[in-house]
């Protein structure tokens, strides 16, 4: 007869409440072995029973933190962030994991020397910045990530990158500074080409939070980047359109943003963007957003006397989205302000 299986890459757990401070004990042995079939089971209770997240947090695992988070070994390192990540699923495990003396030891993991190392503590950071207070505590860090975006330039590690820009579209709804302080419009222009529509979709999102400052508006008009965001209206995948027409939106707000759109002819494609036949109520719903930004777009550029020439042609079209009864509220009212607008007269 054959005996149970055993699962070496956990270890035995005991029962009830027992398990838990068990578990704990063997993350103090010298064995990395032990330490990550440890912190494996515990990954297991957690995953499986939330009442376990409270035992954890408040029975040691927090105060044995910052030693893991600097194990030798790069599996346990890895384990360790791959259970923070779990933590983080739940309120008690982010609020624990804000606190100052933790987030240091989680920062220095971006420059892990093991890939999968620097994967799960960005994980752990990208869920963190969710949060307004997470965010706000990451702020710091920042620079950090717009340097390590900058190397993985040149590692080409798509879901790296994608984490990265992520977090710093996060961190810069909050406060675009840091990120315009750290030659941010320029990097992120330079993804908003790349091939993944993973990366092009995050970098647009980053971009758009900092075009919500002058600053940052001003920047986008001197880097060149608002032919590559035109070209981006049409892109295959919808978020990164809706991305670009918030970028695109924002910038035409100052005078250099309404007259580089104007010479680059943006105006029938955002036109195009707003004339789409209504679509399934799903469809349409995901493209609500795309449909205001180009419409509020429209408005601003309206404001320039060639803008409002080459809208004037098109008011049918901008007063049908005004009145439609069956029209979304928000898109309705957009098109109304476009309507006035355009019809302005001193």
């Amino acid at each position: 007869m054959t005996g149970p299986l055993v699962d070496s890459t956990r270890a035995p757990v005991a029962f009830g409440r027992r398990a838990v401070p068990k578990l704990f004990e063997d993350l103090l042995r010298p064995e990395a072995d032990t330490r990550l079939r440890a912190l494996g089971s515990l990954c297991d209770l957690i995953h499986h029973d939330h009442e376990r997240v409270y035992q954890t947090i408040r029975g040691g695992f927090m105060e044995q933190l910052n030693v893991l988070l600097e194990d030798e070994d790069s599996s346990v390192r890895t384990k360790t962030c791959e259970l923070l990540h779990l933590l983080t699923s739940h309120s008690i495990g982010r609020e624990a994991l804000l606190s100052p003396s933790l987030l240091p030891p989680l920062a220095q993991l971006l420059d892990d020397s093991s890939p999968s190392c620097r994967r799960s503590v960005l994980r752990v950071l990208d869920r963190l910045a969710l949060l307004p207070a997470g965010a706000e505590a990451l702020l710091p860090l920042v620079p950090k990530l717009m340097l390590k975006l900058r190397e993985e330039e040149e590692e080409e590690e798509e879901e790296e990158e994608v984490l990265l820009l992520s977090t710093i579209t996060s961190c810069s709804r909050l406060d675009a500074l840091p990120a315009l302080a750290s030659d941010g419009v320029s990097l992120l222009g330079r993804k908003l080409s790349h091939r993944s529509p993973n990366i092009r979709r995050e970098a647009s999102a980053a971009l758009m939070n900092l075009s919500v400052c002058e600053d940052g508006r001003r920047q986008v008009c001197e880097e060149e980047l608002l032919p590559v965001l035109v070209d981006l209206l049409q892109d295959q995948d919808l978020e990164v359109q809706t991305n670009a027409a918030g970028v695109i939106m924002y910038t035409v707000i100052i005078t250099a943003g309404k007259q580089r759109c104007l010479d680059l002819n943006v105006v029938p494609v955002l036109l195009d963007l707003v004339s789409r036949d209504k679509e399934e109520e799903e469809e349409e719903q995901r493209r609500k957003a795309l449909v205001l930004y180009s419409l509020r777009a429209l408005t601003a550029l309206a404001e320039a006397p060639v803008g409002r020439v080459l809208l004037l042609e098109h008011l049918p079209l901008l007063v049908r989205r005004s009145e439609a009864e069956e029209e979304d509220q928000d898109i309705r009212r957009a098109a109304q302000t476009a309507v006035r607008v355009v019809t302005w007269t001193p």
